[in-house]
């Protein structure tokens, strides 16, 4: 099965959030390419939000290029699998922790936001990771810096998109 093929399974089975949902199956049925960073018109990205829930915080990078702290996460590419497998990839490599695990049931959220060209969207699939006992991070080459921060901190630091991945994260723990 194509990462393509893949991705659509997954939001077929995704009950939330139906109008974005839509939003994405139709991208994926016009453009053959919306896996790949090369689709001008947007692509398909995977995330995910680390949580330590026995110590109730997150782990969250601040992006290099967007100076933003956020989730774990990026580009798609030729060797994942499944949609899963590459925001697992995306928040081992990111995070340094090794013995993530994603959080049973599929994505926790979906977001759509626009990035500077010469592409327009990111059409980002956002999943929660859980972090082993003793997690220990080491940041990436595409990180300015790397910390936890509790539920609570997390509102001060982050835009709504972290915010509501946290909340939904969260509800389904």
């Amino acid at each position: 099965m194509s990462l393509h093929d893949d991705a659509v399974l997954v939001l077929k089975a995704y009950e939330d959030q139906p109008e974005l949902r839509q939003t994405y199956l139709d991208h994926l049925s016009a453009h053959p390419d919306g896996m790949w960073k090369a689709c001008e018109a947007g692509h398909l990205t995977a995330s995910a939000l680390v949580i330590d829930p026995e110590r109730g915080r997150v782990l969250l990078t601040l992006h290099k290029k967007l100076n933003m702290w956020l989730q774990m996460g990026g580009h798609c590419e030729p060797g994942d699998a499944t949609v899963a497998a590459a925001a697992l990839r995306e928040a081992e490599e990111e995070s340094g922790v090794a013995g993530l695990t994603l959080l049973p049931g599929g994505p926790v959220r979906l977001d759509r936001h626009p990035i500077p060209a010469p592409c327009h969207w990111h059409l980002d699939v956002q999943y929660a990771a859980l972090a082993p006992a003793g997690a220990v991070e080491a940041i990436s080459d595409e990180s300015l810096d790397l910390r936890w921060f509790g539920y609570d901190e997390v509102a001060g630091v982050a835009d709504t998109s972290v915010v509501n991945l946290l909340e939904a994260s969260r509800a389904r723990l």
